[in-house]
């Protein structure tokens, strides 16, 4: 068991050119596991409750005209344009981040052991890497070792390139954090489109209870159909709404785990490779301040 997680984590890794940090959480087999769980717990719980109370284990019937008042309606109407625009756009960003993840694959920086990356090879290494995702579309990985190269190759200093790195991931990561703003806003207009059902339904259910020549069952049987409206949208509002947060958390995970992933990459076989030529200003106080304690005694 553990030499096939050992082999599992090395596979990933040498696909991906990133060394593994931490074990991965599988979330969906923890789910099939609660699901079991709870379901094991409370049905034979509801079963025995059942048959001590006849009249608590009866179901609505759900018959054609109340399943259409339920799940059809102008605000779930709306809701399900919303919704479906916003998976639409989720489904597309999905795909974007699978396309992203190819990326890693495409050996654009030498991940050899041992290799280093001097600043006469930045211009070089630009070249290979514009031929080769020049007609694959853009990629984060790519414009980020497009930017960190042309720093190294004007500065040629490996501490700017750490900085440039960092800064491009966080513009990088802002830029997906904005381009969501409108599925932000789809999936806050679905809980608001079921509470505008839901006072739409009480405002009708009032104005039958002003209405005096209606009889007392005929005034029951309006006044309920008007609160199944109210009552209807939200249901339907809030079971729409808990589906895209999580599918939207999803891709939101999904993308903020590629930018880090890219970052990494960069720092373990760009940032780390890169060899200073020119010693910065600390190092020459430094080894000036060596020199002199070394002179000294001799001057003495």
């Amino acid at each position: 068991m553990l030499r096939s997680r050992i082999d599992e984590f090395s596979s990933v890794a040498g696909s991906m050119a990133i060394t593994p940090t931490h074990r991965k959480t599988r979330e969906w087999p923890l789910l099939i596991l609660a699901l079991a769980l709870v379901c094991a717990v409370c049905v034979p719980l509801w079963q025995w409750s059942a048959g001590h109370n006849s009249a608590g284990g009866t179901w609505i019937r759900l018959t054609p005209e109340r399943l259409g008042r339920l799940l059809l309606g102008p605000e779930q109407i709306a809701c399900y344009c919303c919704f479906v625009w916003a998976a639409f756009i989720l489904g597309g960003r999905y795909r974007e981040v699978r396309r992203q993840r190819a990326s890693f694959r495409m050996n654009l920086l030498p991940t050899e052991e041992g290799a280093r990356i001097l600043p006469e090879d930045a211009r070089p290494l630009l070249r290979k890497l514009d031929q080769t995702t020049g007609r694959r579309g853009p990629f984060i990985l790519s414009n980020m070792i497009r930017l960190a190269l042309g720093k190294y190759a004007v500065s040629r200093q490996a501490r700017d390139v750490g900085d440039t790195v960092r800064t491009q991931a966080e513009v990088d990561l802002g830029r997906l954090v904005t381009s969501m703003a409108t599925v932000h806003y789809l999936a806050w207009a679905i809980p608001a489109l079921g509470f505008l059902g839901t006072v739409r339904g009480l405002a009708m259910t009032f104005s039958v209870s002003a209405d005096e020549d209606s009889t007392i069952p005929a005034f029951l049987r309006q006044a309920t159909t008007h609160l199944d409206v109210a009552f209807d949208c939200t249901l339907v509002a809030l079971a729409l709404s808990l589906v895209l947060m999580f599918l939207l958390h999803a891709v939101q995970r999904d993308e903020e785990a590629l930018v880090i992933d890219c970052q990494q990459y960069c720092l373990e076989h760009l940032v780390n490779r890169l060899y200073d030529l020119e010693p910065t200003a600390d190092s020459e106080h430094l080894a000036w301040a060596g020199v002199s304690q070394r002179v000294r005694p001799h001057e003495t």
